[in-house]
């Protein structure tokens, strides 16, 4: 009855940045990114893009606390190549495959449509 509503998690409070990135001391080429109001969603989906790019060298996330919405992405890159630089390209990519999947799937949605209406 307490608990607000679940789209509440995800609205951004004035002030509050989406993204803190921190660079990691102990580890060349290495940040932490935290994303504020997201979830597994968009954590996994980062994860998994930026692990087919051949200039990663490690990314991971990890939700911080399951009642809280946001979650920190570790990225490590090989040392010519800057992290923010890299996860900049990574999310460019999934734009571009989710456009084309936009795309498709109205394509495909219309030509539902037209072979619905064809028939008595």
């Amino acid at each position: 009855m307490n608990q607000p509503d679940r789209f509440e998690l995800f609205l951004l409070p004035d002030g509050m940045k989406k993204l803190d990135i921190v660079a990691d001391a102990r580890i060349p080429n290495a940040v932490n990114i935290k994303f504020e109001r997201e979830d597994h969603t968009l954590g996994n989906l980062l994860r998994c893009a930026l692990l087919q790019d051949p200039r990663v060298i490690y990314a991971a996330y990890k939700v911080e606390h399951p009642l809280f919405a946001n979650f920190v992405l570790r990225l490590q890159t090989e040392p010519e190549h800057p992290p923010t630089t890299v996860l900049r390209d990574v999310i460019m990519v999934i734009i571009s495959q989710l456009e084309e999947f936009k795309t498709e799937f109205i394509k495909e949605w219309e030509l539902k449509r037209i072979a619905d209406s064809d028939t008595y």
